[in-house]
C-alpha cells in the first residue's frame, strides 16, 4: 500500500481548469458508496488530495479502495514528524489533525470509515463554512487510512511509520441505548490501540480521557450513568500506564458546550490528577493541548494531566503548565553519542607473552646430611 495523489493523465487532459473539474462533477468512490465534495470548486490544488492506496481509473473518476489489515507498514523506522491520530473524524480529532499539520506532522488519519472523512477534507458538518485544513500545502501531508480499532489485525499496519500516537475515540454519544459502548470502545478499542502501539515501538502515546476517572466527585461522576464510562476509560488508562510506553493522559472537563471561540474568553489552565471534578474547555483547546505535547514530548512525559478552561486564568503557554505536572516515572537519559568511545583491548599480559631466550633454568635438589647411627645400642 502507497499513498499517492490523485491524478493520471486521463484525469488531466479533463481538469486543465477548476470549471472543467465543477463541469465533470468530480467524485471521489470508496469501494462501492460514492462521496461527493459538494464545494470541490474552492480547493487551489484538488489534484493533490492524498488518500492510501488509490487508483486513477481511465474514466475520469477516482476509485480508493478500502484500507485495513492490508495496510503498509512502510518500514521498521519511526519517523518522529509522523503521527496516528485515532478517531480522526471525531470533535477533538478532526481538529486534533489540523493542529498537527500546522506543526508540521505528516499525519495518518485512523478513521472506521472512510466515507466519514469528509469533514477532514471539505469542512465540518458542526461548524459550517469552517474548514479544517488548509488544502495546500498542507494536504499533502495528510493521509487517510481506514482501520476499525475493534480488529486488532488492523491496527497495527495502520500505525505505519508514525513515532507517536493520539488516541481520541470515545463511544459515541449517539447511541446511549448501547450498554456495550463504553466497555467496546473507552476500554476495549483503546487497550487494542495501546497493544499495537506496544508491539510498534512507538515513543510516545496521548490518550484523551476525561475528568473523575479514578476518584469519585460531582458532577463529573454523572457521567457513569452512562453505563460506567468512567470506569472503562480509568481500565483504559491502566492499560497504557501499565504497557510501558511513554504516556501522556489527558483529562479535559465539559466539551459538549463550549465552540471554537470559547478560547477567546477562557485560558486553559492544567491540574494535577484526581484534583478536578467540574469545569468546560472547548473541543479546540484540547485539540491543542494535546498537538502541543506531541511535538514537545519531553513537557509531557509520563504525566496525567486535567485540564479546563477559565475567565480568570491567564494566558500562558503550554510548557510552563506543564512543567507544574509531575511526571510519574523518570526519564531516562539518552547517552552522550560524542563522549562514548569504543572501548580499548586490554593490554596483553606480558609474563605470558614474553619469549625467553635462555634455557630453563634446573632446579638441583640439595643434598640431606646422612645420618650417623651409633654402632652399639648401648653407645651414649
Amino acid at each position: 500500500m502507497e499513498a499517492c495523489p490523485l491524478h493520471s493523465s486521463a484525469i488531466s487532459n479533463t481538469t486543465t481548469s477548476l470549471n472543467k473539474i465543477t463541469a465533470a462533477k468530480t467524485s471521489l468512490h470508496l469501494a462501492h458508496p460514492i462521496i461527493t465534495l459538494p464545494n470541490f470548486n474552492k480547493y487551489p490544488h484538488p489534484s493533490k488530495l492524498r488518500i492510501l492506496h488509490s487508483k486513477a481509473q481511465a474514466s475520469g473518476t477516482t476509485r480508493i479502495s478500502a484500507v485495513g489489515a492490508e495496510a503498509s507498514s512502510e518500514g521498521d523506522g519511526k519517523d518522529e514528524n509522523v503521527a496516528f491520530v485515532a478517531g480522526a473524524t471525531g470533535k477533538v480529532g478532526s481538529r486534533t489533525v489540523r493542529e498537527l499539520i500546522k506543526l508540521g506532522f505528516q499525519v495518518r488519519a485512523g478513521v472506521r470509515s472512510a466515507q466519514r472523512a469528509q469533514n477532514l477534507v471539505q469542512g465540518s458538518p458542526i461548524v459550517t463554512g469552517v474548514n479544517y485544513l488548509v488544502f495546500s500545502p498542507a494536504i499533502e501531508r495528510l493521509e487517510l487510512v481506514e482501520c476499525d480499532l475493534e480488529k486488532p489485525a488492523q491496527i497495527l499496519p495502520a500505525l505505519g511509520n508514525a513515532s507517536v500516537v493520539l488516541c481520541c475515540i470515545g463511544a459515541s454519544e449517539k447511541e446511549v441505548l448501547d450498554i456495550t459502548g463504553p466497555y467496546r470502545i473507552d476500554f476495549q478499542a483503546t487497550k487494542n490501540l495501546i497493544d499495537a502501539a506496544t508491539a510498534a515501538k512507538v515513543d510516545h502515546f496521548i490518550m484523551v480521557s476525561s475528568l473523575g476517572t479514578n476518584k469519585i466527585g460531582f458532577p463529573a461522576a454523572i457521567l457513569n450513568l452512562f453505563w460506567g464510562v468512567l470506569v472503562w476509560k480509568r481500565k483504559a488508562e491502566e492499560a497504557l500506564i501499565a504497557s510501558g510506553l511513554p504516556y501522556t493522559i489527558v483529562r479535559p472537563g465539559g466539551m459538549e458546550r463550549p465552540t471554537d471561540s470559547y478560547k477567546a474568553t477562557h485560558n486553559v489552565t492544567l491540574s494535577t490528577e484526581d484534583t478536578l471534578f467540574g469545569g468546560q474547555v472547548s473541543n479546540l483547546q484540547v485539540a491543542e493541548l494535546i498537538a502541543f505535547m506531541a511535538r514537545n514530548q519531553g513537557t509531557s512525559y509520563c504525566k496525567v494531566v486535567e485540564v479546563i478552561a477559565e475567565t480568570t486564568a491567564p494566558l500562558t503557554p503550554f510548557d510552563k503548565l506543564l512543567e507544574k505536572i509531575p511526571s510519574q516515572r523518570v526519564k531516562p537519559k539518552k547517552p552522550d553519542v560524542a563522549v562514548i568511545s569504543k572501548p580499548s583491548p586490554p593490554a596483553p599480559d606480558k609474563v605470558a607473552t614474553e619469549v625467553s631466550t635462555s634455557p630453563p633454568e634446573v632446579k638441583v635438589p640439595e643434598p640431606v646430611a646422612a645420618q650417623t647411627r651409633p654402632l652399639s645400642p648401648y653407645s651414649a
